[in-house]
C-alpha cells in the first residue's frame, strides 16, 4: 500500500492547486441563468475561452441548477435544469408519484457579434431555450461597454421571456477587485412563465434589482435583492485552457542507470548473450512499458513497445531512447522505436546520430540540431523487418498493488496486478448518476467492479468486467416503458434492477494494422451489459498532414437477458455505421456518422466537440433517424431526435502523476431507444486519436527530453488555440458583393424567372391532381422520398467535396454550401410573404394558410429544390456537367409528385438556387485568391494568405 498517498495528494494541492487557485484571473460574472450577465438580464460578454462554470441559484420560485462553457471565443452554450417549488412534477402520484417538484432543462446560446474597441461597444445575440419544450423561449440582442476603468454598461432589448428594453451596470473598484456591485432593469415577462398562476411568479414585475458580488479565485457568489425577494447565486469557474491544474510531484523520473551504471556490451556479446537485450526490456518494463520487443537489426537497435501510463507520445519515446542509450551496443549507429497501441504500429521514430542525440538529451544543443538527426513515419517503417513476438521481460511484474486516493485511474481506492504484456487485473468501486425518471429526479448505482484483461496473442485481447451492486436507488423505477420502437435503452432500469454479480463484458479483440494507415478490428462475445455479438471496424488514418480520418463498423448483435450472464432476449439486429471524423481549427473535431443504429432505425448522427489545452473534451451530439420515436416529448408531428452533451475528463490534469485514464460523462436521456448505438468493443478511432494528433503536433517529439529550459517551446506546451477566418470570409463578401454589382442582366434574368413562375403556375392544379390519384403508385411515392431525401444528400456531397477534396473541389463545395444557405434565406424571405397554404385543400391554388400556422412552414417557395439546384450548380458550372441540372430536376419534381408542394413552388425554388449558385459561383470561382495555409513548424506558427492582385 502507498502510505504516502495522502501527503502527495495534500502537498499537490498545496504547491500547485492553492497559488493557482488564488492567482486566477476573475471572469466574466454569469447570471442566474449561467449565462455571462448581470443579476436575471445578460450582457453581450462571454467567458474567456476555455471556461466552464457549473453553479446553482434561487430566485423564488426557482431553483436553478446550470452550467455554462465558452466553447469558442465568440460563442458561449449553456445547460440549466430550473425546478419550481409548489409545482408537482406529475399529477399521477401511480406515475412519477415521488419525482417531486417540477423540473424543466434548457440550452441557450449566445454568439458575441462584435468584440469591444475603444470606440464601439460589444455586441451579444442571445437565444434562450432552444430545444425541447421550449417554456422559457427568447431571444435578445445587447451590446456592453466599459465606460469607465472598473464599470460596465450594457442596454439591450429582447423577446419572448424577456419583452422589451433592459439594462445593467456593474462596479468594481480598484482597491476591493474581489467585490463587485451590480444592478439591472430586469425585462423578464414573469407572469407569462410556466404555471406562474400557481405560484409567486404571478405577482412578479418588471423593475430594477441590486446586488453584491465576490470572487475568490474560482469560486464566486452573488446576493441581489429584487423587488419581493432576495436571490442567491454560487458558482464554481474552471478555465479548461490551463494544461494542468496539479503539478506532477508524484511522477516517477525518467531512467539514469543509478544506482549500478550498466555497461554497454559489443554487438557480438549482445547477440551471444540474451540478458544483455532482456536488461533493457526489463529497464523500460520498471517504466510502464507494455507489448515491448528489441532486437539488432544490423547496426540498427529497435525497439516495438507502447506505455500504459504515460499521455504524451513524445515523451514515450523520449524515455526509451533515453534508456536504450544506456543498453545499446557500442556498434550501433541508430536506435528505432515503433510506438504501438494495442500493438498496432502507430509510428516509427528513427534517429540516427546518437552522439546528437545524447547531446540534446543532456543540454548541450538545442532542438533544431536534434530534428537534423530524426525522422518519424506512419506505422511500421518498411526497413523494420518483423520483431519475435515473445516478450523479453516477460517474467516482470507488478504483483498485487492496492492504491488510496492517488493512484493512475483517479479511483478512490482500487487493487491492481498487472505486467509488460499488458495484462491487467483492475478491482475497484464505481458510480453510476441517473437523471430525471419520473419515478425520482436523481437515481444513482454503487458497485464494485474487477476488470481483468489479457494478452492471448499478437494483436489478440480478452477483455472480461464482472460487477457486484453494492447499493442503489433504480430499484425505485417502477413504470415500464412505454416506447413504439425495439427496447434497445428504455428497459436499462431492468437491467439495473438486478443485485446479484453479473458479467458486464467478456470479449475477444483482435486487432491488425492492414497498412501504415489502415487498421481493423474483430470483436466476438459480450460487448456490454445489454448486447452480445460479433462484428468489426475497419479505420483509414491517412498520414501525417491530413485532418480527417474514416471508418465503417458492422455488428451483428442479440439483445442480453436481465441477469447478467448468458441469458438473451429474442431481440437481434445487425448496426452498421460509416463515420467520416474531419478536425477543424481550434481544436475542433466534426463527426458525422450514418447507417443502421441499435433499434433498427437508419440516419445519421452529428458530433461536434472541441479539445481545450487541459485535454478535456467538451461537445455535442444530434442524431436524427426514421425511428419516429413519439414518446413525450416527442409528438406524432414532431418525433423525439436523440441529443445530448458530454465530457471527456482526463484525470492527467488532476493529479500528481501522468496517466492515461479519462473520466467520461454524458447529459442525455437514458430511457430512449431511438439513434442508440452500441458500446463499442474497442473503438479504432478514439485508440489512435490522440497519439496521431500527439505524432502530427509541430515536430512529432512532444516533451521528448523533459528539460526545464525546453517546458515553454510550442511542442511541449501548446500556445492558446486561436483561429481568424475573417480575412477570407471579408474576401469573398466583398467579391460576391462585387459581381452582384457587375451583373448587367439581373432585371432581363427576374423577368425571365417569373415569366416562367406564372407558366408553371397555370400547371399547378392539372399537376397536382394528376398525382393525387396515384399517390398509391410505388414509383411514384418512391419518387417523393427522392425529393425529399436528394438535397440532403447533396449538401452532405457538397461537405465531403469542401473537406476532403483538392483546391479546386473544396472552393466549389464551400461555393456549394454558401449558395445552399442563401437559397434558403432569399426561400424563407418569399415564404413569409407570401404564406401560400401546400396542396390538399380548398379550391384555389394560390390561397394562404390558416391562422396560426407558421409562415415558415408556407409552400412558396420549395426549400428542397431551392437547395438541391444551388448545391449542384457550382459543380455543373466548374466542371462543365450538365447533366447535374436533370438530377437536380428531377429530384425536385419530387416535391410535387408527393404534395408538399405546387408546380409553381418548385420552380421559382430551382430558379432562386440556380441563381444563388449561378452568382456565388462566378464571384468566388478563382480559389487560388481566398488559398491560406497553416505554418507549423519548428520554428515557426502562423497563417499564410495569398491574396493575388487583379
Amino acid at each position: 500500500m502507498h502510505n504516502k498517498s495522502r501527503s502527495y495528494l495534500v502537498t499537490g494541492a498545496l504547491w500547485g492547486g492553492l497559488p493557482l487557485f488564488l492567482a486566477c484571473n476573475a471572469f466574466a460574472q454569469p447570471s442566474l441563468t449561467g449565462q455571462i450577465g448581470y443579476i436575471n438580464m445578460p450582457s453581450a460578454r462571454v467567458g474567456e475561452d476555455g471556461t466552464f462554470s457549473l453553479g446553482y441559484g434561487y430566485d423564488k420560485p426557482y431553483g436553478i441548477l446550470w452550467a455554462s462553457t465558452t466553447v469558442l471565443p465568440w460563442l458561449e452554450v449553456s445547460g440549466r435544469y430550473t425546478s419550481i417549488s409548489g409545482v408537482p412534477g406529475f399529477t399521477d402520484a401511480q406515475y412519477g408519484g415521488g419525482y417531486g417538484r417540477f423540473k424543466d432543462k434548457a440550452i441557450d446560446l449566445k454568439f458575441r457579434l462584435l468584440e469591444e474597441s475603444s470606440f464601439l461597444p460589444e455586441i451579444g445575440l442571445g437565444m434562450t431555450d432552444i430545444q425541447g419544450t421550449r417554456l422559457w423561449k427568447g431571444s435578445y440582442l445587447v451590446a456592453s461597454k466599459n465606460v469607465l476603468p472598473g464599470l460596465e454598461t450594457s442596454v439591450g432589448v429582447g423577446s419572448g421571456r424577456i419583452q422589451g428594453a433592459f439594462g445593467g451596470i456593474r462596479y468594481t473598484p480598484a482597491i476591493l477587485p474581489n467585490w463587485s456591485l451590480v444592478a439591472e432593469y430586469d425585462a423578464n415577462n414573469y407572469r407569462q412563465d410556466p404555471f406562474s398562476s400557481q405560484t409567486s411568479a404571478a405577482q412578479r414585475n418588471k423593475g430594477p434589482a441590486i446586488g453584491l458580488e465576490y470572487q475568490w479565485g474560482w469560486l464566486g457568489l452573488q446576493v441581489a435583492r429584487q423587488k419581493t425577494h432576495t436571490s442567491v447565486n454560487a458558482r464554481l469557474d474552471i478555465p479548461l485552457n490551463l494544461k494542468e491544474f496539479v503539478p506532477k510531484i508524484q511522477e516517477p523520473a525518467y531512467f539514469t542507470g543509478a544506482p549500478d551504471l550498466p555497461s554497454r556490451p559489443t554487438l557480438s556479446q549482445w547477440q551471444n548473450d540474451s540478458e544483455r537485450a532482456q536488461q533493457l526490456a526489463t529497464a523500460l518494463g520498471k517504466q510502464d512499458f507494455k507489448n515491448i520487443r528489441i532486437a539488432m537489426q544490423r547496426d540498427s537497435l529497435v525497439m516495438e513497445l507502447g506505455n500504459s501510463r504515460i499521455s504524451n507520445v513524445g515523451r514515450v519515446v523520449g524515455r526509451a531512447v533515453r534508456t536504450a542509450l544506456y543498453f545499446a551496443p557500442l556498434e550501433t549507429r541508430e536506435i528505432k522505436v515503433v510506438y504501438t497501441e494495442q500493438e498496432q504500429p502507430v509510428a516509427t521514430y528513427s534517429f540516427y546520430d546518437l552522439a546528437t542525440l545524447n547531446d540534446y538529451l543532456l543540454g548541450k544543443i538545442d532542438r533544431s540540431r536534434l530534428l537534423q538527426t530524426v525522422n518519424i513515419k506512419p506505422g511500421r517503417d518498411e526497413e523494420v523487418q518483423p520483431l519475435d513476438s515473445r516478450t523479453l521481460a516477460q517474467t516482470l511484474r507488478e504483483g498485487i498493488d492496492v492504491n488510496l486516493l492517488t493512484n493512475p485511474e483517479g479511483d478512490l481506492v482500487q487493487v491492481t496486478s498487472d505486467d509488460t504484456e499488458d495484462n491487467r487485473f483492475h478491482l475497484a468501486p464505481k458510480m453510476g448518476v441517473y437523471f430525471n425518471d419520473p419515478s425520482g429526479a436523481f437515481h444513482y448505482d454503487i458497485m464494485a467492479e474487477a476488470t481483468y484483461k489479457r494478452r492471448m496473442g499478437k494483436g489478440l485481447y480478452l477483455d472480461s468486467a464482472l460487477s457486484a451492486d453494492l447499493y442503489n436507488t433504480i430499484t425505485e423505477v417502477k413504470q415500464p416503458s412505454n416506447s413504439l420502437l425495439p427496447h434497445v435503452r428504455s428497459d436499462i432500469a431492468d437491467y439495473k434492477r438486478v443485485k446479484t454479480p453479473k458479467l458486464n463484458r467478456l470479449l475477444l479483440n483482435q486487432y491488425m494494422n492492414l497498412s501504415p494507415s489502415t487498421y481493423a478490428r474483430v470483436s466476438v462475445g459480450l460487448y456490454e451489459e445489454m448486447f452480445r455479438g460479433t462484428g468489426g471496424q475497419i479505420l483509414y488514418y491517412p498520414n501525417a498532414n491530413k485532418n480527417w480520418a474514416v471508418d465503417l463498423a458492422v455488428d451483428a448483435l442479440q439483445q442480453r437477458d436481465v441477469q447478467g450472464w448468458f441469458g438473451k432476449r429474442d431481440y437481434q439486429t445487425v448496426t452498421a455505421l460509416a463515420s467520416l471524423h474531419y478536425q477543424l481549427p481550434m481544436g475542433i473535431t466534426a463527426t458525422m456518422r450514418g447507417g443502421r443504429f441499435l433499434a433498427k432505425d437508419d440516419g445519421v448522427r452529428l458530433e461536434i466537440k472541441r479539445r481545450f489545452r487541459s485535454g478535456i473534451e467538451a461537445g455535442f451530439w444530434y442524431t436524427k433517424t426514421n425511428g419516429n420515436d413519439i414518446t413525450s416529448p416527442g409528438t406524432p408531428a414532431k418525433p423525439y431526435s436523440d441529443k445530448g452533451l458530454f465530457f471527456s475528463i482526463p484525470l492527467n490534469s488532476l493529479l500528481t502523476l501522468d496517466n492515461r485514464t479519462v473520466g467520461n460523462f454524458s447529459l442525455a436521456p437514458w430511457t430512449r431507444d431511438v439513434g442508440q448505438m452500441v458500446m463499442s468493443p474497442g473503438d479504432l478511432y478514439e485508440m489512435l486519436s490522440d497519439p496521431k494528433h500527439d505524432i502530427d503536433s509541430y515536430d512529432g517529439l512532444g516533451n521528448f527530453a523533459e528539460r526545464p529550459d525546453e517546458q515553454n517551446l510550442p511542442q511541449i506546451t501548446p500556445p492558446q488555440p486561436s483561429y481568424h477566418p475573417w480575412p477570407v470570409i471579408r474576401l469573398r463578401l466583398e467579391d460576391s458583393g462585387n459581381r452582384w454589382l457587375e451583373l448587367d442582366d439581373k432585371g432581363a434574368a427576374l423577368a425571365a424567372a417569373t415569366v416562367a413562375t406564372f407558366a408553371a403556375a397555370g400547371l399547378d392544379r392539372p399537376v397536382d391532381q394528376f398525382f393525387s390519384k396515384r399517390q398509391d403508385n410505388r414509383l411514384i411515392r418512391n419518387w417523393g422520398k427522392l425529393g425529399k431525401d436528394l438535397p440532403i444528400a447533396a449538401v452532405a456531397l457538397s461537405g465531403a467535396a469542401f473537406a476532403l477534396g483538392d483546391d479546386r473541389l473544396s472552393n466549389t463545395g464551400l461555393i456549394a454550401l454558401e449558395s445552399s444557405v442563401a437559397a434558403v434565406a432569399g426561400s424563407s424571405v418569399l415564404k413569409l410573404a407570401v404564406n401560400r397554404a401546400r396542396p390538399g385543400g380548398g379550391d384555389s391554388t394560390w390561397r394562404t394558410q390558416e391562422p396560426g400556422e407558421s409562415r415558415l412552414q408556407s409552400s412558396f417557395t420549395s426549400n428542397h429544390s431551392a437547395v438541391l439546384f444551388a448545391s449542384v450548380t457550382p459543380f455543373a458550372k466548374e466542371y462543365d456537367q450538365p447533366w447535374l441540372y436533370g438530377v437536380a430536376a428531377l429530384g425536385a419534381a419530387g416535391r410535387a409528385a408527393s404534395r408538399d408542394h405546387w408546380l409553381s413552388d418548385v420552380t421559382a425554388g430551382g430558379l432562386l438556387g440556380y441563381a444563388m449558385g449561378n452568382w456565388l459561383w462566378q464571384a468566388q470561382r478563382n480559389d487560388s485568391r481566398y488559398r491560406s495555409s497553416l505554418i507549423a513548424t519548428p520554428k515557426q506558427l502562423g497563417m499564410q494568405i495569398e491574396v493575388p492582385l487583379r
